[in-house]
């Protein structure tokens, strides 16, 4: 586990249910391994819109993320995903790992968080600690504290009718 993932841990003092498998770089591939795991899990796109803005995207798994009705929810321009060289340079974050945890690595706060609304609601959520060989269960509180500790406000978004798939 990197250390700034382990620090955050340490100052929540905050131990997340955890499953090991082995490496997945989709939903699909890592709905394999959830048998029995509490929580929403959680897809994530990492996009930047026209005039730069880095944004990372995350919805339920079974979600559609339409594109083209994103931006205007979100306040940005027109998206498109970044390459993953940016998105390793600015979340340390390789492809198939990217996820909420991600940001723990945002420490220019480059990134605005974007998350649909209703996996603020859920009990938990699953998503990967910046590693796809792993995931991890987060309640609800402990994601609220979560975010609180690296200075995150979300910008919380809702589609009804999504018409294209991450």
């Amino acid at each position: 586990m990197r250390d700034d993932l382990r620090a955050l841990l340490d100052r929540l003092a905050f131990q997340p249910k955890s499953v090991r498998h082995p490496p997945v770089q989709t939903v699909e591939e890592a709905d394999l391994h959830y048998a029995g795991l509490e929580g929403v899990h959680t897809k994530n796109a990492f996009l930047k819109d026209a005039k730069g803005v880095l944004v990372l995207v995350t919805v339920p798994a079974d979600c559609r993320l339409d594109m083209k009705a994103l931006p205007a929810l979100i306040g940005t321009k027109r998206l498109s995903f970044a390459s993953p060289d940016l998105m390793r340079a600015v979340l340390g974050t390789e492809p198939g790992a990217l996820g909420p945890l991600s940001l723990v690595a945002d420490t220019q706060r480059q990134v605005r968080f974007a998350i649909e609304a209703s996996l603020l609601e859920a009990d938990a959520i699953t998503c990967h600690p910046l590693d796809n060989t792993e995931t991890w269960v987060i309640p609800r509180s402990a994601f609220g504290r979560i975010m609180a500790d690296l200075g995150v406000e979300p910008v919380v978004f809702s589609f009804a009718g999504v018409a294209a798939d991450i």
